[in-house]
């Protein structure tokens, strides 16, 4: 079997970790956490209010396609979290094996969402600019779109039966 690469991806607060999570669980696949990757640079700057440019995000981006490569040349299938808002960053990503599993929530639900989320080093406040940069994948990108609303648990399984995926023996 060939490696898959699932990007989760959406603005911040459409539950990516825990979709992530859900599905790790499911199939026993890798999952790694886009936000662990960013330099502290980039989470004192979000922390403080200000919203990363694209020369913050490039090192970023970066690093996360060198995950994928790594990933996909040892032929294993893993998820990854990354906001890929905008299509050239998710171009920086984008290999035969990553599909995109783009998260779609409207801006009264992730606020709600957010306001309730602690802990996390992006405040509430930079939800505007998240959905300014938002692009969603085009029809020529390999993605699938997964509405909020419904709990991790049953949107994994909504991925899982979309993309025809089968959990890894263990």
């Amino acid at each position: 079997m060939s490696a898959r690469i699932l990007v989760l991806m959406g603005v911040s607060g459409c539950g990516k970790s825990t979709v992530a999570g859900a599905l790790s669980d499911r199939l026993g696949w890798e999952f790694a956490e886009g936000d662990d990757i960013h330099s502290a640079a980039n989470v004192e700057k979000m922390h403080s209010g200000h919203p990363l440019t694209d020369d913050d995000r490039t090192p970023w981006l970066a690093e996360i396609a060198k995950w994928i490569s790594a990933h996909v040349a040892a032929g294993r299938s893993a998820i990854v979290t990354c906001s890929a808002l905008k299509r050239t960053y998710r171009d920086v990503l984008r290999a035969n094996a990553v599909t995109f599993v783009y998260l779609a929530g409207n801006r009264e639900q992730i606020a709600q969402r957010l306001a309730s989320r602690e802990g996390h080093f992006m405040p509430a406040t930079l939800l505007d600019s998240q959905f300014a940069d938002l692009e969603p994948p085009g029809p020529d990108e390999q993605s699938i779109t997964i509405g909020l609303g419904e709990s991790a648990a049953t949107q994994a399984e909504q991925i899982v039966t979309a993309l025809k995926l089968t959990p890894q023996l263990r």
